[in-house]
């Protein structure tokens, strides 16, 4: 038929245009993959010449000529792309010097490139590459390259100087008590956030290059005498296996690195806050710097850690016990009320009181659904909310979550929708919900999860529910260390940052799995206390 026929050529040149593509064989492919294999020459125009083909259809690409007018072989050009130098400094360093009038009298031609590199060029970091791969490389990275006539090699000069955020308190992680820096979209700034913090020559750090396209910069950080070499090890293997075109946030690596990639909870951690990193690498972790983006990821991750929080440590630990006691019970408590209250009202009336039972039997008069669907839409109703909140400029956003919340609850009852209880239960579970933000995600859908066991199975849906989510979490392992470490074994140094916060004075070794190399926490001060 003809339909058919279209059909069949056009899928014909769709295949062949896949085929062609994959092949690279296209005259752009050709001639980019051609100019990234050659050497640079000795003749200033062709090198240039050179970088524009591979630059092509690029005006943000600058090509600045100069040459001194009293030496005649000082003819040099210089490239970068707009707005991701210094310009003041490239003047001041590059320019300038090479113009210079008494130039001549301080330096030979024999070798003009290296004297201009060593005696001339103002800058910490010049050097020089005779590829073209260098080139390119040094271009997109915001770096400048300077070339010179008669010469084969160009030199690379560190310049950079695009607009970059100042280093201010995350919003995500405000405290009372602590620094108030947080890490920025930089990792070079976000690097010195922590060598400030740990001034040992045991601080290391590897680099690593991720991403066909962006070839985002990555960095490792780890503490030598301290970090488990096989993990590190472990941790290398899946970075080196990333094969994607972009990284444009550490999310990408969180996702891609993580163990049990279908689970609801994250056993990679994340943090703003360079102290928290900091302390994590002191307990032997490792962590994972990603250019353009402030979340700075620590390996291993465990259970436990959602429940602490860096005030925790600032704090007198009496008052960091009864916080993290209070997170940790608002955590269960906002999963399993819901379901609780479904399945007393549902299936065992009998536990409760008669004023009780006969109070939720008189908000229930007039209702059409089921106490069951009725916890679901209202709790669906809630996430909407908070999801539009967080989404919506912030003055508006708590209008909304306000407003939406009152006049939603409201209408509901009145319009004998819903019960009253219902309302509230709704309401006391999102607000446990929000003192442990970082398990939102589990919460959300283990709680539906746990609705669902209650209103088929009653207490004992709940109860196996409950079984099934502690036997997941004890299957689980991040990078080889188990999830509820700290959890079930509450021995000697295990359980002294666990559920509690032990004195400082008390917590002198690290976690053992974690930091078997170098057990030892702190041996000065254990007897401070008498």
């Amino acid at each position: 038929m003809p339909g058919s026929m279209v059909i069949i050529k056009l899928g014909d040149c769709m295949f062949g245009k896949d085929k062609k593509k994959k092949s690279g064989i296209t005259n752009s492919e050709k001639s980019s993959n051609a100019n990234k294999t050659k050497e640079l020459g000795k003749s200033i125009e062709d090198n240039i010449d050179l970088v524009n083909s591979i630059f092509s259809n690029d005006e943000t690409l600058i090509v600045r000529r100069f040459q001194n007018k009293f030496l005649k072989t000082a003819k040099c050009c210089i490239f970068y792309f707009e707005g991701m130098i210094d310009y003041e400094v490239v003047n001041e360093s590059v320019i300038k010097p090479v113009l210079d009038n008494n130039l001549s009298q301080y330096i030979s031609d024999n070798n003009l490139l290296e004297e201009l590199q060593n005696k001339v060029l103002a800058n910490n970091y010049v050097r020089a590459k005779k590829n073209i791969n260098n080139v390119v490389d040094a271009l997109v990275r915001g770096e400048t390259v300077f070339f010179l006539d008669g010469y084969d090699e160009a030199l690379i000069i560190k310049i950079n100087g695009w607009k970059k955020r100042a280093v201010s308190e995350p919003e995500s992680e405000r405290v009372v008590r602590g620094p108030r820096e947080g890490f920025i979209e930089s990792v070079e700034t976000n690097l010195v956030l922590i060598r400030r913090r740990i001034k040992t020559p045991e601080f290391k750090t590897k680099f690593r290059e991720i991403g066909e396209r962006t070839r985002t910069k990555v960095c490792i950080c780890y503490i030598d005498d301290i970090v488990s070499k096989s993990i590190l090890s472990e941790l290398e293997r899946r970075l080196d296996e990333i094969n994607i075109d972009g990284i444009l946030d550490s999310g990408y690596i969180q996702e891609l690195i993580r163990d049990e990639p279908f689970s609801f909870f994250e056993t990679v951690g994340y943090s703003e806050r360079p102290d928290v990193v900091v302390s994590r690498l002191l307990e032997g972790r490792i962590a994972i710097i990603v250019d353009g983006s402030p979340a700075v990821l620590t390996v291993p991750f465990i259970l436990l850690e959602h429940a602490q929080s860096n005030e925790d440590y600032y704090n007198n630990y009496i008052l960091a016990t009864f916080n993290r006691l209070i997170r940790t019970t608002a955590t269960i408590s906002s999963m399993t009320i819901p379901a609780v209250y479904l399945a007393v009202v549902t299936y065992h009336q009998e536990m409760l009181p008669t004023p009780v039972l006969l109070s939720l039997s008189a908000s229930r008069q007039g209702v059409p659904f089921p106490t069951s669907l009725s916890f679901f839409i209202m709790l669906l109703i809630f996430d909407v909310l908070r999801e539009t909140g967080a989404r919506m400029p912030l003055s508006t956003g708590q209008a909304i979550n306000i407003v939406g919340a009152l006049v939603l609850g409201e209408a509901a009852i009145n319009a004998k929708l819903v019960s009253a209880p219902v309302v509230v239960i709704t309401a006391l579970s999102g607000i446990l919900t929000l003192l442990n933000s970082r398990l939102l995600t589990p919460i959300i859908f283990l709680r539906f999860f746990l609705l669902l066991a209650a209103s088929v199975l009653g207490l004992y849906g709940v109860i196996f529910g409950f079984m099934i989510i502690i036997l997941h979490l004890a299957s689980m392992r991040s990078f080889g260390v188990p999830y509820l470490l700290g959890v079930t074994r509450i021995m000697h140094h295990d359980g002294q940052d666990a559920w509690i916060r032990a004195p400082w004075w008390t917590m002198t070794l690290r976690p053992k799995i974690i930091a078997a190399r170098n057990l030892v926490r702190e041996t000065v001060g254990k007897n401070r206390r008498r």
